[in-house]
């Protein structure tokens, strides 16, 4: 069974009224594509999801919250939620601004595929493997 941070409870406790349910929906989001996500404070006040490595990441920004997903560029994204980072080498931005609502359908679908690739030894084995293939 996965567990809570009370430090991810302090986290979006503190933030403006219109970010705290954008933060409230990513978690339930992430601990719904497994019950075994944990939560953890990392660089000071960050909360991180993880489950055999960071899946994502919140921080809210003055006008936006940022969900960084740590997946190496490698989960697709058909519906195009990407908002930055499309091909940085660690992590992908969807950008959440007030009155958006978030595409829970493909949000979750990116999430358990981040998921199952760190069960799978995580993205940068997984990358290594396929460049390795003949034909790569």
């Amino acid at each position: 069974m996965g567990s809570f941070h009370p430090g991810v409870d302090a986290y979006i406790e503190a933030l403006p009224d219109w970010q705290q349910p954008i933060c409230r929906e990513v978690r339930a989001l992430v601990h719904a594509a497994d019950r075994e996500v944990t939560e953890a404070i990392k660089r000071t006040n960050r909360p991180y999801f993880v489950l055999q490595g960071n899946i994502c990441a919140l921080l809210a920004a003055k006008d936006h919250v940022n969900v960084f997903l740590y997946d190496g560029a490698m989960v697709p994204d058909p519906e195009g939620i990407i908002t930055a980072g499309r091909d940085n080498q660690t992590a992908r931005t969807v950008a959440v601004r007030q009155g958006e609502a978030i595409n829970a359908p493909a949000l979750s679908a990116m999430l358990r595929r981040i998921i199952a690739n760190n069960r799978a030894g995580g993205w940068r084995r997984l990358k290594r493997e396929s460049d390795s293939l003949p034909g790569s």
